[in-house]
């Protein structure tokens, strides 16, 4: 009231009294709007171009090599799945350079791959034998050839020196044996995925899917398949590889084959688990 004196103190009692109120008066938050999940992420596909550095590969009959043209068959590749939207991809190599065999599964872990593909144009010697064709891992190898290719691209860690070597035979066997029940049905969908794709425009082997223990493909959790794209002691393998065109279609065809595997209830069930 106008001209009312307030005794000592009282200012100070209105002043807490106001405060009491603003400190225990009711506050409203709003909750945040939801507005949908968060994407999953793209499945990430690992590819292994075989060979490089110093270790040349196969050597075709013209002196082209192995490595040059598993880096640009893998690159054509890698191309085609990143321009579709559909994956994230990543190269153990993406230059010439040396990679022990057991550091290109390393890679594939440490990128959480969803799959692995190693790819290469070998040699053999009939050079009358040319097509494409598909391996999986398994202690033993479902035939001679398969055996000796094997024996020879898990002999690439020569190059390497004395401490980089592939595991003995023996060793090879214990760690197929590792591999999951889930990771061999998924390497073998995408192995006959890649054979269904290649039939129609990719010339194949007789009974094009093999298996063999090739130490590439030893992750437990990865399916991991080796691609045999043609053979550089055959001269038209070669030559046709040697094409940036037919190398588009090899990488076509691949591209096919994974589509086809993440399209299936295995691919999905390996991307959502």
């Amino acid at each position: 009231m106008a001209g009312m004196l307030l005794r000592p103190g009282a200012a100070s009692a209105v002043t807490t009294h106001h405060r009491a109120h603003a400190v225990h008066a009711p506050v409203t938050h709003r909750a945040p709007a939801i507005v949908g999940r968060a994407a999953a992420p793209l499945p990430l596909v690992m590819l292994d171009p075989g060979h490089g550095g110093k270790d040349p590969g196969a050597i075709g009959i013209s002196g082209t090599y192995e490595k040059h043209i598993a880096e640009a068959a893998a690159s054509e590749l890698r191309r085609q799945l990143l321009a579709s939207g559909a994956y994230r991809v990543a190269m153990t190599r993406s230059d010439d350079r040396f990679i022990p065999l057991e550091g290109r599964v390393d890679i594939a872990h440490a990128h959480r791959a969803a799959l692995f593909v190693s790819m290469h144009a070998d040699a053999l010697a009939d050079r009358g034998v040319r097509g494409a064709s598909v391996y999986t891992l398994s202690g033993q190898a479902s035939d001679a050839q398969t055996a000796a290719l094997a024996r020879t691209e898990n002999s690439a860690d020569r190059f390497g020196g004395p401490q980089v070597h592939a595991s003995s035979p023996e060793v090879q066997a214990i760690l197929a044996s590792l591999v999951t029940e889930e990771t061999r049905r998924g390497a073998a969908h995408l192995a006959s995925s890649v054979v269904a794709a290649f039939q129609p425009r990719i010339g194949l082997l007789p009974h094009p899917s093999r298996h063999a223990a090739f130490v590439v493909l030893k992750s437990a959790d990865i399916p991991s398949v080796l691609v045999e794209m043609g053979f550089m002691s055959n001269r038209l393998d070669e030559a046709a590889l040697r094409q940036a065109g037919h190398r588009m279609m090899v990488a076509g065809a691949m591209k096919q084959a994974i589509d086809r595997y993440f399209a299936s209830a295995g691919g999905v069930t390996r991307l959502t688990g």
